[in-house]
């Protein structure tokens, strides 16, 4: 997309970006790391384990070419000879190998980590496409596989030179030495020119390490575009999700304003804010707030009320202290049952008067007892 859109990548890579690159292969791997340390260990373990070998090999080439008539007839004989013959390599030549399969894990996942993916694994037609294997031939990163190579090359060569010439007369001395110790003594030679070699491969790895972890870094930075649409395709569009938030509402609001006609009052404040109380003795201890509402929907749930019946009571400092302290659905905090209580007296007993059953109630009181901390 960076191409088409004509955008830099300048974006730092998100998590799912690196997610998505380690489940597709693409993390950021050294060859060099792991040539060098596979090299240097086979090194470290030829050292420690090649006097065995020697030894192993020396007796093994001397056992099996002094078989008797009987061992060299007698096929039973044969297989025990073997045994006997190879039991002295087993141990030496195990503990190479996994010291050696040992190093290529660390080297290997040393950089980017133990990673797996059947994604990398699968064939891809683009894998096996000419015109890419030709851009591939002569892109960028095969100058610089060139450039490591011919580095590489000119090290090894130099130092392997000065190597001979410091065994020179030691490669010269094992023509006249005895084995099994002339064995042993070239194995040692070789282990250490080979130590030696390997640790030229430092230089390369300490460059092509970095490089390689910042090359990956580099490919997996976005731009500002792909930023915005993983947003959008993770989180969804912020468009939508503000219209979803309004219809969330509006249906909030349709129930809301459904149920003021089964409230017991309506206190008001008396334009700015509107609160529905119900009180049922039978579902909950203490009145309920069943809507509220400030301004144009405060106006609508008063209109409501005057539709059904539903008594208005005007009292700002009671009406705002509800509005700020609960939400639909709860009931009223407990300081302010005094308040309420004389609110739905008052109601009550209206209700009665209007029906001819009792007198008029006195009219409430300007100021209703409320905290000062619930006060707004």
């Amino acid at each position: 997309m960076a191409e088409d859109s004509g955008q830099e990548r300048t974006e730092e890579p998100t998590s799912k970006k690196i997610d998505e690159a380690r489940k597709k292969g693409q993390i950021a791997r050294s060859k060099e790391l792991g040539t060098t340390f596979v090299l240097i260990f086979s090194a470290i373990a030829l050292l420690m384990y090649g006097p065995g070998i020697a030894k192993g090999l020396y007796n093994l080439m001397g056992r099996m070419l002094t078989l008797n008539r009987n061992e060299t007839y007698d096929t039973t004989k044969m297989f025990a000879v073997w045994g006997s013959a190879f039991s002295e390599l087993i141990f030496p030549m195990a503990m190479f190998v996994f010291v050696v399969a040992l190093a290529g894990i660390i080297g290997n996942t040393l950089l980017g980590g133990f990673n797996f993916s059947w994604e990398a694994a699968s064939p891809k037609p683009s894998k096996m496409s000419p015109m890419k294997g030709i851009k591939r031939m002569f892109g960028a990163q095969a100058g610089i596989e060139l450039i490591k190579a011919i580095l590489k090359f000119s090290l090894v060569a130099g130092f392997a030179i000065l190597l001979i010439q410091g065994y020179f007369y030691e490669i010269l001395h094992l023509s006249i030495e005895s084995p099994p110790q002339s064995i042993v003594h070239a194995l040692e030679i070789l282990a250490w020119m080979f130590l030696a070699l390997s640790c030229t491969l430092v230089i390369i790895s300490a460059i092509d390490a970095p490089y390689q972890s910042y090359n990956h870094h580099k490919q997996l930075k976005m731009t500002l575009q792909e930023v915005k649409d993983e947003y959008k395709n993770s989180e969804g569009d912020p468009m939508i999700k503000g219209r979803i938030r309004r219809l969330q509402r509006e249906m909030s609001r349709r129930r809301m304003i459904q149920d003021v006609p089964d409230a017991d009052v309506v206190v008001t404040n008396p334009t700015h804010y509107s609160v529905a109380l119900k009180y049922d003795t039978e579902k909950a201890g203490a009145p309920m707030v069943i809507a509220k509402g400030v301004d144009e929907l405060a106006m609508q749930i008063r209109k409501v009320a005057i539709g059904n019946d539903v008594p208005i009571v005007e009292s700002p400092a009671l009406t705002r202290s509800l509005y700020h302290t609960t939400e639909v659905g709860d009931q009223i905090p407990e300081q302010l049952f005094t308040a309420v209580a004389q609110v739905l007296a008052y109601v009550f007993q209206l209700k009665r008067f209007n029906k001819g059953r009792g007198k008029r109630p006195v009219p409430l009181k300007k100021e209703l007892p409320i905290p000062d901390n619930l006060k707004h």
